[in-house]
Order: C-alpha cells, then structure tokens, then sequence
C-alpha cells in the first residue's frame, strides 16, 4: 500500500515537472546537475565526465519509498519514480500548504489527542481501579452521565458559537478593510486552537460516558477519567475567555494591519534570507529600534538616570504616538561619554506598541475625535452632519482647554538642573490643525458642520491669549475660502457663512437675540 501510494505520487510528480520541462521550453539536451542539494537544470554538453550520469525517469525499483527518502534527505541520485529528485519534497510542501491554510486541519488533531488522552485515562481507572477518586468529587453513575452529557452538549454549543463568531469576523473583515484577508483570518491559530481544544473535551466526555455502568450491584465510575473531564472543562472556560479577548483585538484595524505585515516579514525571511553588508557605517551616537511600533510611553525617569550615569544628552527623534519602522531611529546621543551608555536601556525605556494609546499621548485624543467626524462624512448619501456637530462640541472644548495651558517642549533634568532628556512636542498651530483642517475640508459642503466649525473658532477666538489668535484666524480665512469653493449660489454660501453653535439652530431663525448693552 506504502509502495503504491509513493509510485502514484512519484508519477504525479513526474508528470508535473514533465509539464514544467515542457512549459519552460526545456530541450532533452538538459539534465538535472546533482553536484549539491540545490538541483540546477543545465545543458547536458556541460556535463562533465566526473557528473553522475542524468536520472532515469520512469524506473520504480521494489525499494523505491526507502530509496526516495534516502536521496532526498541526502541529496543523492533519487531512483525512484517520483520526477526527480524533489518530486516528494513538492508533494509535502503543497500538502502542508492546504493544511496550513485551512480551518479543520489543528481540531482533527485535538479530537485524535481527546482519543488519545480517553485511552491513557481508561487505562489508569483499570490499573488503579475505578474507585481512586472520591465519588464525592465526581458524584454517581446518574450524577457523572449527567455532567458527562451536559458537558459533551456545551462543547457543541461552544464550537458552533466559535465558527459563528469566526465567520462574523470573517464578513466584517471583507466588507471594512478587504476580502484578501480572508485567508489570514481562516489561519488564525488561536481560533484554531480553541474549536480544537472544544472538540477534544467533546470527544473525551462522549468516550468517559461509554465507561459508565449504572448498576444497583456494581455501579462503575471511571474517576479518573470523569475528573480529567472536570479539568477539561475549566480550561475550556479560561480558553473561551481568552479567545473572545483575543477576538476583540484581532478586530483592530491596528491588528489586522499588524496581522499581515508580520506574514509578509516573515516570508521576507525566509526568501530573501541574506541582507547587504557594508551599506553604511553605523552612527555611535544614534540609537535604533530593533522593532517596528508605534511610541506610546517613553519612561522618562529611567531615560534621565541613563544620562546621568553616561553624563550625556538623550534627544528622543520620533514623537509620542508617531511609528518607528524597524532600524529606525529612536535618539539621538550627545556628548563627549556616549559610548558608555546603555543603549538596550534606552530601547526599552522607548515602548513601541502596535498602536497609540492614550497614556501620554494628548493628540490622539483629539485626532480618533475627528476621526469619528470624518467616518460620519465619509458617505455622501448616508453622511451624518449631526454627528460631525456633536465632534466639533468635544474639539472646541478640548482645544479649549488646551489655549491657556503652557505648550512648552518636554524635556526632563537631573538634580542639578541640566537637561538630559528632550522629547518632540506638538505646539498650539499643531493641535488646532489638527482638531480642525480635515473637518472643515470634508464638512464644508454640509450648511450644518460649516456654521458649527465657525462658532467654534469664534469662541476660541474671543477665549484664547492674544499670541495664539493667529492660527485661529487662519482657519477662519481658509474656512471663508472652501466655502465660496463649494458653494455656486451665493444665498447658500451666505447661510454656510453665518456662525451657530448648534449647527442650524437658534441663530437661523428670523428673529436674533438682541445683544446686551455696553
């Protein structure tokens, strides 16, 4: 049977690398040169006279299975009928591929194991026998049935809600970001590893309950394997917990992005496995980050005692929340003692996380604001203006806020006073760019979003110091500006213009409030 299956695989093979001859437009002339395990095809009028001699396709010797295996863990002459050598190589690689890119492949394999741990568990409850554990833990032949069958039962429920919430994943993933990834999700080895684990304690409490005798003269309780059942089901517990964790964040944008970014590095490895040397001479005083991230918390303490001991400088190069790229450069080092410093302290010091967080990261607060504002125009036919107003409430408060702190650059010292540690921070124009510039762009066109952002920076205009007015009456100018671009009849580009905290409220009647006397 061994034989037949290997000659039929052979065969295939052959054929296949035939066709490929054939396809690549291959003369008979060219052989397979055996001078190392990497087959090269080569004319056969270069061969010289201490080359073995080209294979012999078609020949299946009685030993050709052993034969195969040998040569192509050896890398020598294969005599078999499998197509050459690498014909079985092939075979394995594409077997390999579809289990690894399917969905059923990893639970098969745990319900072989939930097999395999039932016989284990029987064969102790016969060599010790089968009253080893109390039947006060695992009750009495009724009892055990009982729980045995209510467990056999959850674990089906729970392995359809798995698929169910596998397949939601699945169609959210194609309608929000692309149906390509698809094939990421399927290979998903948590996923893969709960339903597997699922079906193994399925598959030990149906094997247990066939070991159960109810008998008034003899009742029989497996314990042992009734309690490792009982152990099944809380880490089937703990397991459900952290797979709908681990669902919850493989949702992120952040994660799926990651999710594939890290296939394609780790193909990258393996194919193009050597990098160039001698590029560029490494700078002693530049830090680089050993891995891609994005810079969430910068441990400012540790960061100063490093420079202190080292008695130098440490100026972080990317800002809070901005990605580092692999090698990329994180700090910059002065001084004359740069070269005694901890540099892997520095680097973990640095957290590069996979996406920004709000810990120190005052910005992000404000761009996943209008972030929510733009989703909410990003549909002409379905745009939402009332949700862009309620944004602009929150970015008006938080800028706010922001007009009368001090936005000075974030550097920490040591005891003497003596900077040791200077990271980039946004300033004033940056921040009101930022609360402002997309929103004014992709919410212009809408009377409602225009009139808000316009009492918005009025308000801001009329509370902010007198130095920081300059950015404000920047976005006034340019919001007067997109408006006439948008706008071809004067009496709606008129009605845009016009300031009104509620968007079209109050202020859009026919009757204004009467100002207050000076």
């Amino acid at each position: 049977m061994v034989w037949v299956m290997s000659s039929f695989t052979g065969t295939m093979g052959r054929l296949s690398l035939g066709g490929a001859r054939q396809r690549a437009g291959l003369k008979p002339s060219m052989v397979i040169s055996r001078q190392s395990p990497r087959y090269s095809l080569r004319p056969s009028s270069a061969r010289s006279e201490a080359d073995p001699a080209p294979l012999a396709w078609g020949r299946a010797p009685p030993s050709a299975p052993l034969l195969c295996v040998k040569s192509h863990a050896t890398g020598a002459p294969c005599p078999c009928w499998c197509g050459g050598p690498g014909g079985h190589a092939m075979w394995l690689t594409k077997i390999y591929s579809n289990l690894r890119s399917g969905l059923w492949f990893i639970p098969l394999l745990y319900a072989v194991a939930g097999i395999v741990i039932n016989l284990v568990t029987t064969s102790l409850d016969s060599h010790f026998g089968f009253d080893v554990v109390s039947i006060h833990v695992i009750g009495g032949p009724d009892a055990a049935l009982a729980i045995l069958g209510a467990v056999a039962g959850s674990m089906v429920s729970l392995v359809a809600t798995v698929l169910s919430i596998t397949m939601v994943v699945v169609q959210l993933a194609m309608a929000q970001f692309s149906p390509r990834i698809v094939q990421t999700f399927l290979q998903d080895r948590p996923s893969q590893h709960a339903i597997g684990l699922f079906v193994a304690t399925f598959v030990q409490a149906m094997l247990t309950m066939r070991q159960v005798l109810v008998s008034e003269d003899a009742p029989v309780v497996p314990g042992i394997s009734v309690a490792t059942t009982f152990l099944m089901v809380v880490i089937n517990i703990v397991v459900l917990v952290v797979y709908i964790h681990h669902i919850g964040r493989e949702l992120r944008v952040s994660s799926l992005i990651e999710l594939v970014s890290e296939g394609t590095r780790d193909l990258m490895d393996e194919v193009y496995p050597h990098r160039l040397e001698h590029v560029g001479q490494d700078d002693p005083r530049l830090v680089t980050a050993h891995k891609s991230g994005v810079l969430s918390l910068v441990g400012r303490e540790h960061l100063v005692a490093l420079a202190v001991e080292a008695d130098c400088r440490i100026d972080v190069i990317p800002a809070v929340g901005e990605f580092v790229p692999a090698d990329g450069k994180l700090a910059r080092l002065s001084g004359s003692t740069v070269d005694q410093i901890d540099v892997d302290g520095i680097r973990d010091a640095l957290v590069l996380s996979l996406e920004r967080s709000q810990e120190e990261d005052v910005a992000y607060g404000l761009r996943m604001l209008v972030a929510m504002g733009l989703k909410a125009m990003a549909d002409r036919v379905h745009a939402d203006p009332t949700t862009v107003v309620q944004v602009l409430d929150r970015v008006q408060d938080v800028l706010r806020q922001l007009s009368r702190r001090e936005l000075r650059e974030d550097t920490s010292s040591d005891d003497d006073g003596t900077i040791r540690v200077v990271i980039p921070s946004m300033d004033w124009q940056a921040y009101v760019r930022l609360g402002f510039e997309e929103l004014r762009l992709f919410g212009s066109g809408s009377p409602q979003v225009a009139r808000r952002l316009r009492a918005a920076l009025e308000d801001l205009l009329d509370y902010a110091p007198s130095e920081r007015r300059g950015p404000l009456h920047e976005q006034l100018t340019q919001l007067d500006d997109t408006l006439t671009r948008a706008y071809s009849a004067e009496r709606d580009a008129d009605l845009a213009r016009r300031a009104d905290p509620q968007g079209i409220g109050i202020a859009a009647g026919a009757h204004q409030p009467v100002p207050p006397t000076p």
